[in-house]
């Protein structure tokens, strides 16, 4: 009868984290806790769901902590001991993280704007109002559709756009922006900016959110009502009547569902009034939203941030099990972890210049690559 072994009991500590934290996919984390009970008791101790997030997305760093409302009534055969609540704490962090990860890594893509906030300046309210920039349309009621800024002598003077997106937990992949061009005009100009640059936030307090953000005139500038925890490059804007593309060098995880959008320099002036001006047609952000279960709060004055999660809003599986009632995540069919188990023996075996107690294969360029990072 063969004879196996279960590598995490057989190798130290260290090395089994090394392995276990060469997977970059939340699903592949997630079958490994659904191994056995001790794979689960380890993958959890060990807080790899939150590690593997926080490589993800490393605007988690600022999550102080998670809550999950339903995990309260969990119940417990050590009630009250340091014990328990210490592994009830990272058990619901495996799970949060686990979810979140996993949210993001199949959620599609989409435009991740909501609502407008406001601008900076607005020259014609509200028929050149920030609002036109959220409409798909060129022209509504046979009028051009824009914001436009008020005019300025100093070309370096800039101007910013303010957005709401769809939830407080956002991960943005690129923004779009479609420059005006006015038909209207004599020279048919395009009030473009020379660049533009990006940041992502959340309100100073929650207050503002409930009480006078909400009910702020468009047309008014509330820069000062955000902290910004993101600041992207500056990207250079064409001098063109065309949607255009800024794709972030690295997806940004927003916390707490705030997008401003920076435009630097003008380079149009207009002949009637001999002013500089930035007018814009369309903004879109691109990107992935979380679904309802997922919420952040803002912690004063740390300006940290609580994670909360509801499991009733939002229940995920993956395609090949069943929830499994020791870590809340599916298991696997018996055929694929003992095929995997047999695997990552035969892996360990030569790693360790042993003869397998299998009969042997040949490394595929997946092992390989794992051979040298171990």
């Amino acid at each position: 009868m063969e004879t196996s072994i279960d590598f995490l009991q057989w190798l130290e500590t260290d090395m089994s984290l090394k392995i276990l934290m060469c997977l970059d996919d939340p699903s592949d984390l997630i079958r490994a806790g659904s191994v056995s009970r001790f794979w689960c008791h380890f993958v959890i101790a060990n807080g790899l769901s939150k590690q593997l997030c926080l490589r993800m997305f490393p605007q988690l760093s600022s999550v102080d902590c998670v809550t999950e409302p339903s995990y309260g009534m969990k119940k417990s055969v050590d009630v009250g001991s340091s014990n328990s609540m210490e592994w009830e704490t990272l058990e619901r962090d495996h799970k949060v993280f686990a979810f979140l990860a996993r949210a993001f890594s199949t959620a599609a893509e989409s435009s991740c704007i909501e609502k407008v906030i406001s601008a900076s300046s607005t020259d014609n309210y509200p028929e050149e109002s920030i609002l036109n920039t959220l409409v798909a349309r060129d022209r509504i009621h046979r009028r051009a559709s824009y914001w436009s800024s008020k005019g300025q002598s100093d070309p370096v003077v800039p101007e910013t756009l303010i957005y709401k997106l769809k939830t407080d937990l956002c991960l943005i992949t690129e923004i779009n922006v479609q420059p005006f061009q006015a038909y209207f005009q004599w020279g048919l100009p395009i009030y473009s900016a020379k660049s533009v640059r990006f940041r992502m936030g959340h309100p100073k307090s929650p207050v503002d959110i409930e009480s006078d953000l909400m009910d702020l005139p468009l047309q008014q500038p509330a820069d000062d009502k955000f902290i910004w925890t993101y600041t992207s490059q500056e990207f250079l804007m064409a001098r063109e009547n065309c949607l255009q593309s800024f794709k972030l060098p690295e997806p940004v995880l927003c916390i707490g569902g705030f997008l401003q959008i920076e435009l630097l320099g003008r380079v149009q002036r207009q002949e009637l009034d001999g002013l500089f001006y930035i007018c814009v047609s369309h903004v879109q952000a691109l990107g992935r939203s979380l679904p309802p279960a997922f919420d952040v709060k803002i912690l004063e004055p740390s300006g940290k941030f609580l994670l909360k999660y509801c499991s009733k809003d939002w229940y995920h599986t993956l395609p090949d099990g069943e929830p499994c009632a020791a870590s809340g995540v599916p298991a696997l069919p018996s055929n694929l972890v003992q095929g995997t188990l047999r695997h990552l023996e035969q892996l360990l075996n030569m790693l360790h210049g042993n003869e397998p107690d299998v009969e042997p294969y040949e490394l595929d360029d997946e092992d390989n690559e794992l051979v040298e990072l171990i």
